[in-house]
């Protein structure tokens, strides 16, 4: 924001030099971005954060300068002489979305004569950046320079009907702006429109067919409040930033809107004539209901660390209008309806501690820190993260938001409760995840593309699950997600790995099950106990994603669930004397058969002999018939009493050959 020396001395009394005022905008937290000095003028670059959009204009500097140095602020003086014929005579104002339009005022100013701008005026826009265009346009843009509110003139003889409509743009509407654009206007867009088509895009920018030219006898004069959110979203889909739209998505002030426009109307016919018709045509739908808020002095001195005097407590806040009154330790302040971001008692604790001065809080040479060692949570993340990077993974770290189209995919019953901001106020991302694998998709494309690969990828983090329970807020789980490129039995053995390294003796199945991510799922089971969910990419993920040579693989499993896992008691069993013997079988089977099917009829008549089975191949192709796939599977026995013999592993070794044969109809593949 550009403030002019010679402008801001209108408004607050000041021999002050430019640095000087910078120092103390600066301390106030309106840091100084730069010092230009012209002719007869001096601009200071004030940085305004978005929450100060009280500030982005001089008399809300001036208002903070008088602040800050005990000096009154003189606002302009209006006086308007209005003929006997009422505005509501000559326009009719409509406002149809009250949610994104909370106030609308128009004023019709007659007679009016179009030609330059006087020199003082010139100068003075000139100054803050801005190029005159003529007289009626210029005292527009005066006008938002000075408080505010952007103000916009129409041409009223274009406006048909006599009548101003705030509506939703219609499908298929278009509008060329002021600026030349061409834009395409959607219903998600608000607009101002006269009984026939839109004549503005509300808070943005003016059409080319209702702007004000050498030919103009008339204004129509409006003065408004627009949802900073609908502005915003608006502005960038349009790709169409203006100056006014910079205001009106940092919030104007809704009560101050007709003072705004009766002085724009001062300054209209003080450049270019005219008449200005009786009253004003103001359509309020909802009033603005004043804020109270209390701020507690010993709050105050806890949080400041300093002991403020009270009396100096009341006098800040008194200068910046906040009318506050002490009772029973407590100060209770009324906000100024221009101060959209004090809502809260710290925000009152904040405004004393910035015009008292953080200069004044002390500081001490040494600090104290408390080192306090891994909680119990930190070190099992420390464990997995070990585990897996054991085992070739990588650490990604994403943001909480994800796609509409993206999360649809992960989501088995929509995403109607998911939890997101209001609207799309970025190009992507606007609902908080419920999964942790789209976002590791991503990344594992991201990797593609760079020919990255092999890639296995892992994220701990916080999901959001929607709950049942109306308007309540989602239910926040820390997840593990894991994402390979290869195939899923890579996945399972990272999963059981994991598994028996947080509790030796835990056992991991993967049951199946319908997921609506994957082509082929499971739920995930360690030790009898549901952790989560696996599977291979289904094709609308691939498809999504653009994997086109890759069917990759996720996990995702509840940390809370490996952390239970992991406090279970541990048991020890000394070390083997006597050597194993090890059967590797390649058996063919039916394709649907299952690794579980095949496991649980070897178990069923399996010795207590054996000490491990494991899956170790699938083949499918010359020599196995279609339809069937062949598996290889290694069988581990041991006798922790003796030597075992190998004829007696082959009796054992046809008893499991005939549970697989009347379980799952196996045949022994032979070469």
């Amino acid at each position: 924001m550009k403030i002019s020396l010679n402008w801001l001395r209108d408004y607050v009394e000041t021999d002050l030099k430019a640095e000087q005022i910078a120092e103390i905008l600066s301390n106030l937290g309106l840091p100084c971005e730069g010092i230009e000095r012209l002719a007869d003028d001096v601009v200071i670059d004030v940085e305004v954060t978005s929450n100060r959009g009280d500030c982005l204009s001089h008399i809300g500097i001036a208002r903070e300068l008088a602040t800050a140095t005990g000096k009154t602020l003189k606002l302009p003086e209006i006086h308007l002489e209005e003929t006997d014929r009422p505005a509501s005579e000559l326009v009719q104002v409509e406002i149809r979305e009250p949610d994104w339009c909370g106030r609308y005022t128009a004023r019709v100013i007659e007679g009016v004569k179009i030609g330059p701008s006087p020199a003082w005026m010139v100068k003075r826009l000139e100054a803050v950046g801005m190029r005159s265009v003529n007289n009626v346009v210029d005292a527009t843009n005066y006008a938002m320079m000075e408080t505010g509110q952007p103000p916009h003139a129409f041409d009223y003889a274009t406006i048909e009907g006599r009548k101003i409509i705030v509506r939703k743009a219609a499908p298929g509407e278009q509008i060329v702006s002021i600026d030349g654009s061409q834009c395409d206007l959607v219903p998600e867009m608000l607009v101002i429109a006269d009984a026939r088509r839109p004549v503005a895009i509300a808070g943005i920018m003016g059409g080319l067919a209702t702007e004000v030219g050498d030919s103009t006898t008339t204004i129509l004069l409006e003065e408004a409040y627009f949802d900073p959110v609908c502005i915003r979203t608006t502005e960038r889909r349009l790709a169409l930033p203006s100056e006014a739209s910079f205001r009106f998505e940092r919030i104007v002030d809704i009560e101050r809107i007709d003072w705004a426009s009766r002085r724009t109307t001062q300054l209209i016919v003080q450049l270019a004539g005219g008449r200005v018709a009786k009253g004003v045509v103001d359509a309020y739908p909802r009033k603005y209901q004043p804020l109270e808020v209390t701020m507690r002095l010993s709050r105050l001195s806890k949080l400041l660390g300093i002991e403020v005097p009270t009396d100096v407590v009341l006098k800040i806040l008194s200068a910046l209008r906040f009318e506050p009154r002490l009772r029973d330790g407590c100060v209770l302040c009324a906000i100024p309806t221009w101060r959209s971001d004090v809502d809260r008692e710290v925000d009152l604790i904040e405004e004393v501690a910035r015009v008292y001065g953080y200069d004044k809080v002390p500081t001490r040479k040494r600090i104290q820190i408390e080192a306090t060692p891994a909680d119990r949570r930190q070190k099992l993340a420390q464990a997995v993260g070990t585990f897996l990077n054991g085992c070739g993974f990588y650490e990604t770290i994403n943001v909480d938001f994800v796609d509409q189209a993206v999360a649809d995919l992960f989501s088995a019953g929509g995403t109607l409760g998911h939890l997101g901001v209001r609207d799309v106020t970025r190009k992507a991302g606007n609902l908080l995840r419920r999964s942790l694998l789209a976002s590791l998709a991503g990344v594992l494309k991201t990797n593609v593309n760079a020919k990255n690969l092999p890639c296995r990828i892992y994220e701990i983090a916080d999901t959001f699950i929607p709950t049942d329970v109306k308007d309540s807020l989602p239910l926040e789980r820390a997840k593990l997600g894991l994402v390979v490129d290869g195939e899923l039995r890579l996945l399972r053995g990272a999963v059981e790995g994991l598994a028996r390294s947080l509790h030796h003796a835990a056992t991991v199945e993967f049951v199946p099950a319908e997921l609506p991510w994957a082509q082929a799922g499971a739920r995930v089971l360690v030790s009898g106990r549901a952790v989560g969910e696996a599977g291979v990419f289904s094709d609308a993920v691939r498809e999504r994603f653009d994997f086109k040579e890759l069917a990759p693989c996720g996990a995702e499993l509840d940390f809370d669930e490996l952390m239970a896992l992991a406090g279970g008691s541990v048991k020890i069993k000394p070390i083997p004397r006597f050597p194993a013997i090890e059967r590797d079988l390649s058996i063919v089977v039916a394709e649907p058969v299952a690794w579980a099917d095949i496991a649980r009829a070897v178990k069923g008549v399996a010795p207590a002999e054996l000490e491990d089975i494991r899956f170790v191949d699938i083949y499918r192709g010359k020599g196995i018939a279609p339809g069937a796939k062949s598996v290889t599977l290694s069988l581990s026995f041991r006798d922790e009493d003796g030597t075992l013999t190998h004829e007696t592993v082959d009796n054992y070794q046809a008893a499991i050959l005939e549970s697989l044969q009347h379980a799952v109809s196996a045949e022994l593949r032979t070469l």
